[in-house]
């Protein structure tokens, strides 16, 4: 199927919905969308994702000095409910005895040890409302790929699912890293950035996945570990796996 919604606005929004589980059962449609800046969406865009798509609840990953620069855009005059989620929302430090974040793969790993409270809180947001979510970050990439792996993960889809939702966004990399760097505020943080930040590889989320298996054996167990309960997990997929 095609997971992507063409909005004028954004370059990477997409139905997390539609994926096989390991048990033979799929994950529902129309449910959850992952995307990037909601905060440039046209007016058009607000009709669609409003009425056509029916979202009603948004998650927003951004920093809070994202949030604060680049706003909420069109959409911070409707009704729908805003949920301000960062994962980081400053310098993230290793832990003593931390090994070397050499690779997109190992700050994947290190956003996802640091961050288990505000993670643990998107999952608890999705697997609660009612209503269909959107959860974004500015690119669509990375914060939004690190949230997009462990929901999927929980649903039961298989790796190799899991990692061709991640290089979707390779697609359109380009003109997505075009737009932030017309940004001077995104401009400073990518010329901040290592070069292997900017893409989408398949053998980054490989490596992801092992990373968090290797600490906890499963993305249940981080979960469990990040403070999700069991009922908060069984509610997600029978929220969402059909």
């Amino acid at each position: 199927m095609d997971r992507i919604v063409k909005l004028d606005g954004c370059l990477n929004f997409r139905d997390l919905g539609g994926y096989p589980t390991a048990d033979g059962r799929r994950v529902r449609t129309g449910q959850v969308f992952r995307s990037d800046a909601l905060h440039r969406v046209t007016p058009g865009d607000v009709a669609r994702i409003r009425d056509e798509l029916g979202i009603g609840s948004i998650v927003d990953l951004r920093s809070s000095g994202e949030l604060r620069t680049e706003g909420r855009g069109a959409l911070g005059a409707e009704t729908i409910a805003f949920h301000h989620v960062p994962l980081f929302d400053g310098k993230v430090a290793r832990a003593e005895g931390w090994g070397a974040v050499v690779t997109l793969a190992d700050r994947y790993v290190l956003l996802a040890e640091f961050a288990k409270e505000p993670i643990a809180r998107v999952i608890a947001l999705v697997a609660e409302t009612d209503v269909p979510v959107v959860y974004h970050c500015a690119a669509g990439k990375d914060r939004t790929g690190v949230i997009s792996a462990v929901l999927l993960a929980l649903l039961g889809v298989r790796d190799d699912v899991v990692v061709a939702d991640y290089v979707a966004t390779q697609e359109n990399l380009d003109a997505i890293v075009a737009r932030l760097m017309a940004s001077e505020g995104y401009q400073k943080m990518l010329a901040a950035l290592p070069a292997d930040t900017l893409h989408a590889e398949a053998e980054t989320m490989i490596a992801f996945l092992d990373g968090v298996r290797q600490r906890y054996g499963s993305m249940d167990g981080y979960a469990r570990d990040a403070g999700v309960t069991e009922a908060t997990i069984d509610r997600l997929r029978a929220r969402l796996v059909g």
